[in-house]
């Protein structure tokens, strides 16, 4: 998945500023992909230049205000083609689980430390991923209020029940990866009670 394709999802919804759109991809929590302001407005000009996107400079009285962008009609069929195609799952890369890997190399009680953090991440993930999907299923969030202005009602309850179900699996992965530290936590205590023994 590219940053673009997450872009033209969001302005599938209504149009936005750079600013708008930033604030957005900042609070990760809420969604399933984050940016930084530095990889946004960037390609944010590269989508106008290949004619996904379009701004258009946002006037209040007698001032120029910001680039509002809203998607085109090749930008709405990009993101169409891209929803709707099969991809490579990419190259794994997780810096927790390569730190696990070498938990032999530190003393069971940092290692426990470090499991402990990951945890208390996970649960702190699952709770703000379930408010989340509650929001979503009670059609209160403030995107999907704007998307359902432009779909049909009777659609509504299937286009919240689907994205809320994306939050489900986050959900549902994080729920896997605490419960995993717990086993490991387990292991590590069998294993220095096992040290012990031998002493």
């Amino acid at each position: 998945m590219s940053l673009q394709h997450a872009l033209l999802g969001v302005l599938e919804a209504r149009p936005m500023n750079g600013y708008e759109l930033t604030r957005f991809f900042e609070a990760a929590p809420r969604w399933v992909w984050s940016a930084p302001h530095s990889q946004i407005y960037p390609t944010l000009r590269q989508m106008e230049q290949a004619g996904l996107i379009e701004g258009q400079q946002e006037i209040r009285g007698t001032k120029l205000r910001r680039m509002v962008y809203s998607i085109t009609e090749r930008g709405l069929e990009e993101l169409r083609t891209w929803v709707g195609s099969g991809h490579a799952a990419p190259p794994v890369r997780d810096a927790f689980f390569l730190q696990a890997l070498f938990f032999d190399m530190v003393e069971p009680e940092r290692a426990a430390s470090v499991l402990g953090t990951y945890i208390a991440e996970q649960e702190k993930l699952i709770a703000e991923w379930r408010a989340h999907s509650e929001a979503l299923l009670a059609k209160e969030t403030d995107l999907l209020k704007e998307r359902l202005k432009n779909r049909p009602v009777a659609e509504h309850d299937r286009i919240a029940k689907l994205k809320a179900h994306v939050f489900a699996g986050q959900i549902a992965v994080a729920q896997a990866r605490a419960d995993w530290a717990r086993e490991s936590l387990r292991l590590l205590a069998e294993d220095g009670a096992a040290g012990r023994e031998d002493a």
